[in-house]
């Protein structure tokens, strides 16, 4: 083996960058292996056509966390976010609805629709706003290791005082969100379908499920529990794209001394005597240390990463079970004018560019494109989010050009045979699909299609390929009632420690779960650095 180190993260993403941090602030050396070519993980900024850069996989922000922005010193290293004016703009055959701007803006557009919605409004916002405050606090709280013994039950009790001291109608709330699906949710609150769907789209934000799906309202509820400059549950696009949010992480990192290698591919989690005690690359080339901390999914970690003999047999089963799959269909698309809307026309730059540009025109809408997904793979008329960076960063393309994120749902990460029974690949298909995409934002904005310059598609397949999302999953994994907090990724694993002595998870198959949050290498590091006094012989001073 090579040179041996304190720690070694797998995976340059975001949380494996925090967790790195974290730990070199501690005195720990710490060396951080990432396979691509550039650090950062899915939050990072490319060139996909000459002189077109975009934050190529994830593309907005509102989740990480203040403490880890104020402990990294991300804004003395160039983070800066602008918010947006209004949230989301959503076009319907014959009318739209812009959502955000204030309470009193917001309401007198629900007013168009419904006036009992418009008067419902605030009262639904303060609700989520009480059970979202809960995720906020939760966020950078280690779960309790349940079956761990006295130590987890008073950490269980202390976490979830909170909840029992909230007032009978939020815990009425609570209980809805994580049970119900995202239409019986909503149901409770307005009775206007464009209004319901200004709301129901988060649910299925990189969920594959419909807004019909029971739990479906908990991931509505994880998009707004984020903040942006101090504005609870408002997003954002970082100024340069999300690249420049690792990229200051990675600075963070190396002023404490963390070794950031690129092009180091991990295969193999190595392991002695039931302890993790390095890794080996792709190369051959092994690493040792004495603790190792994986920022890639618990299923790439488990079923690719380490030998099952080296897991019992219980765990075995339950991460050969763990659900990965968020039916996304990303793509970012060059453009030579921004996207003139039928029900909103123009083609110079107004507010609703500015905003996510949401077509998903209906509950029954988002239904189907479920449903088509399970019956054939994709849906035959998509649930799309369009974002225009360049609308608020012309650092992004050519001088009166732009940029489109395209994040798209629902398509199935594991396509089903052809109608003559032979196998099907993402490969084969991803062309048609992405042809299908540009058609159903064409359908509503008509110069769209003619606009297009160049298109980088990224099925659900490239996903996993490129970022190592394991089925496309952008969140490491269902975040289903059965997969969140101390049940993530598996009951009694849920405190970021491994069923292998000195090796933990700091990526988003952990609590809170997944978006650019820091949480998961924030927490995992807080977790190493408790256990690190039994450990301290074996650690350099």
């Amino acid at each position: 083996m090579t040179k041996r180190y304190d720690a070694l993260i797998i995976g340059g993403g975001h949380n494996g960058l925090v967790c790195a941090f974290y730990l070199a602030r501690a005195g720990m050396r710490v060396r951080v292996l990432e396979r691509r070519h550039i650090v950062g993980g899915a939050a990072v900024t490319e060139e996909f056509h000459p002189g077109f850069r975009n934050s190529t996989a994830s593309y907005t922000v509102s989740l990480l966390r203040p403490k880890v922005i104020a402990d990294m010193k991300l804004h003395e290293r160039g983070y800066r976010i602008i918010e947006r004016t209004i949230s989301n703009f959503f076009p319907f055959p014959d009318t739209y609805l812009k959502l955000g701007g204030g309470t009193e803006r917001t309401q007198a557009e629900f007013a168009r629709f419904s006036k009992k919605d418009a008067a419902a409004y605030p009262a639904y916002d303060a609700a989520l706003e009480k059970v979202a405050q809960v995720l906020r606090d939760l966020a950078l709280q280690c779960p309790p290791n349940v079956g761990g013994g006295m130590g987890s039950l008073i950490s269980a009790a202390k976490q979830g005082w909170p909840l029992a001291k909230m007032d009978l109608a939020t815990q009425r709330d609570l209980l809805d969100i994580f049970t119900k699906s995202a239409r019986d949710f909503l149901d409770g609150w307005f009775e206007d379908d464009h209004v319901k769907s200004a709301f129901a789209f988060d649910a299925v934000v990189g969920n594959f499920a419909g807004v019909s799906t029971p739990g479906s309202a908990y991931v509505l509820l994880h998009h707004v529990f984020g903040e942006v400059n101090g504005k609870m549950g408002a997003w954002g696009h970082s100024v340069g794209g999300m690249g420049a949010i690792t990229q200051a992480m990675a600075k963070a990192c190396e002023e404490y001394g963390v070794e950031i290698s690129l092009e180091a591919p991990v295969s193999k989690v190595l392991v002695d005597g039931g302890k993790a005690v390095g890794v080996k690359l792709e190369s051959g080339e092994e690493i040792a240390a004495t603790i190792v901390a994986a920022n890639v999914g618990p299923a790439l970690l488990y079923r690719q990463m380490i030998d099952a003999s080296d897991l019992d047999a219980d765990f075995n089963k339950r991460i050969k079970g763990y659900k990965t799959g968020s039916g996304t269909f990303r793509m970012n698309v060059a453009l030579s004018e921004l996207p003139d809307f039928t029900v909103l026309p123009g083609k110079e730059k107004a507010e609703h560019h500015t905003a996510g540009i949401i077509i998903a025109p209906g509950l029954d809408y988002m239904d189907q494109a479920f449903t088509d997904a399970q019956a054939t793979g994709w849906s035959k008329k998509p649930i799309i989010e369009i974002k225009l960076p360049t609308t608020v960063d012309d650092t992004l393309a050519p001088p009166g050009q732009h940029i489109a994120s395209l994040f798209c749902q629902q398509f199935d990460p594991k396509l089903g045979n052809k109608a003559d029974g032979t196998a099907q690949s993402w490969d084969d298909v991803r062309e048609e699909v992405a042809d299908l995409i540009i058609d159903t934002v064409t359908d509503h904005a008509p110069n769209f299609k003619g606009a297009v310059i160049a298109r980088q598609i990224h099925s659900p397949l490239d996903l996993e390929r490129k970022f190592g999302l394991i089925d496309g999953d952008i969140f490491h994994g269902n975040m289903g009632l059965d997969q969140l907090w101390a049940a993530r990724p598996v009951l009694g694993h849920g405190d970021y420690r491994a069923p292998i002595k000195n090796l933990y998870m700091c990526g988003s198959g952990t609590h809170p779960g997944g978006g650019v949050t820091g949480a998961p290498g924030h927490n995992a590091a807080a977790q190493i650095l408790a256990d690190r006094p039994l450990l301290r012989k074996l650690l350099r001073a």
